[in-house]
């Protein structure tokens, strides 16, 4: 696998150009939990925004839809969304504020906020973007519905091509992410619940599966294995845990 060096030319390696979805012939690894070392024919890598990229398929990770947890920088902000109370909004699995994509004036706003974010992305080398919590409509209370979601997401995939990158949906089994223009999806525990065939449908071979069980592990092996990336990690994908691939 030809790996590039953070500030290489990325033209010479290969025919890939930035922006262009995944190579489907290759095993993948998601470090969100923190980075770590991967073998040679790993070829695809996400981590954070934060993080560097590897040198690889890199894939960088924008909580796009949500806060990160407990971060309270965002409790005060307008960009939440808000009860009838005014109290925030908050994922109450991962603590993280919602934010407040209910109107186009207040995407408008938002964007001047996660669009940098995403351009950081790509002037850091990566080549894709992972757009997470495109479901937080589902934990908004019924303030949010799935027009505001569409909305958004258009939205965040546009500044993510206009600056080079190839768009990742995450999870939302059944809807059709390319209508938006997502190129790809990262998909958690498809195989646990039976919702492979969801994404493949839209997506084909442009699927990234992690599962967080051995059970679904298997199932999405046996079901995808050898036609899409798959990988067995831990919930919290700590840079110590667990990690295994379909034909280990």
């Amino acid at each position: 696998m030809c790996r590039l060096r953070r500030g290489a030319g990325r033209g010479g390696c290969d025919r890939r150009r930035r922006g262009d979805p995944a190579p489907v012939d290759a095993r993948w690894d998601i470090q969100l939990g923190g980075p770590r070392d991967v073998p040679d024919d790993v070829a695809i890598v996400e981590r954070d925004r934060t993080a560097e990229p590897l040198g690889g398929y890199d894939i960088c990770y924008v909580n796009a839809f949500q806060s990160q947890p407990d971060d309270e920088r965002w409790a005060d902000s307008d960009l939440v969304l808000r009860d009838a109370a005014g109290d925030p909004v908050v994922d109450e699995v991962w603590q993280e504020y919602i934010f407040d994509i209910s109107s186009a004036a207040k995407r408008d706003e938002l964007l001047a906020v996660v669009g940098p974010w995403i351009e950081g992305c790509a002037d850091d080398g990566f080549d894709a973007v992972e757009l997470d919590n495109l479901d937080s409509f589902t934990r908004s209370r019924g303030l949010l519905d799935e027009d505001d979601a569409d909305a958004w997401a258009e939205a965040v995939v546009e500044v993510a091509h206009d600056a080079g990158l190839a768009a990742g949906q995450k999870n939302r089994a059944g809807w059709d992410g390319t209508s938006v223009g997502y190129d790809f999806a990262v998909v958690e525990e498809c195989g646990a619940y039976d919702e492979c065939a969801a994404y493949t449908a839209h997506f084909g071979d442009r699927v990234l599966v992690v599962e967080y069980t051995e059970e679904g592990f298997d199932a999405a092996c046996a079901d995808l294995g050898g036609t899409v990336p798959i990988v067995y990690r831990d919930v919290d994908l700590a840079p110590d845990g667990e990690r295994a691939w379909c034909d280990d």
